[in-house]
């Protein structure tokens, strides 16, 4: 079957869209999307990122980027961006709404509706990569954000677990749904793979140890890396730091280069024919 040609509108600057999901909350999706936004951008990419976890928007906190204005241009709404050189853009609904603690009491169609507007009415402007932070699970969303971004050729999906079984086992419905929608995997990433000091920097496995790359070997996708929980990282999601730019000794700082180059790696790589 011929491809589809990239559709026309505010993503026809974007020359590459990753989806980051996992079938489970709470396994650090929005960190490691925040995260490595940061890691491409120091690898001199410019970078967005769509936060379409409707319900629990914390990709703002994280990027200090909390109570920020959006703006409306001729080609729709103009996203945030949190450096001064514009080289990392945001939105997410969390700019959208009057009250940080405000709940978003939607029903299916309604959330769909915001997100395909999130995918045509967004000026995107030219982007190397356009990073799209999901809500866990299999549902309405991601259906909805595949579909939306299918004419766009997406490059595809990153996967986070953590290396408890309960984790891994849930992140393998999430292999199935892309399989099911068509959906290239990218890789796996472990977060949480054990605990750093940020004393002696000894990394301790709080939870079982190597769940991902197992999970990665056993679907045959690439395994991308493994995240330690890092207490230095916690607090700059906490304040909405830099943390690639204030930690460079951190343990979790060369774990997250290396999933970001890989990620230019495969951008460069020829797709599946």
């Amino acid at each position: 079957m011929a491809p589809v040609p990239p559709a026309p509108g505010n993503l026809a600057g974007v020359r590459h869209i990753l989806l980051v999901l996992s079938g489970k909350g709470g396994v650090g999706k929005s960190t490691l999307c925040a995260q490595l936004a940061l890691a491409l951008r120091q690898e001199g990419k410019k970078v967005g990122v769509l936060d379409v976890d409707l319900c629990g928007p914390s990709v703002p906190r994280m990027l200090g980027a909390q109570g920020s204005a959006v703006h409306q241009c001729d080609s729709g709404w103009v996203p945030v961006y949190v450096d001064q050189e514009q080289s990392v853009a945001l939105m997410s609904v969390g700019f959208l709404l009057e009250k940080p603690d405000e709940a978003l009491v939607w029903r299916g169609p309604k959330k769909n509706a915001l997100i395909q507007q999130f995918v045509s009415d967004v000026a995107w402007g030219e982007l190397d990569f356009l990073l799209v932070d999901t809500p866990p699970g299999t549902s309405d969303e991601h259906l909805s954000a595949v579909e939306a971004l299918r004419s766009h050729q997406p490059l595809g999906a990153l996967l986070v677990t953590t290396p408890q079984a309960v984790s891994v086992g849930d992140v393998r419905r999430e292999l199935t749904f892309c399989r099911k929608t068509g959906l290239r995997v990218v890789g796996v990433v472990e977060n949480m793979s054990g605990f750093a000091c940020p004393h002696c920097a000894e990394c301790t496995n709080i939870f079982s140890t190597g769940g991902g790359e197992e999970l990665a070997r056993h679907a045959g996708v690439p395994f991308l890396g493994s995240v330690p929980l890092d207490p230095q990282l916690a607090r700059s999601l906490e304040e909405g730091g830099d943390f690639l730019r204030d930690f460079p000794g951190s343990p979790a700082y060369p774990a997250l280069a290396a999933i970001a180059r890989k990620i230019l790696d495969a951008a460069q790589a020829p797709g599946p024919g």
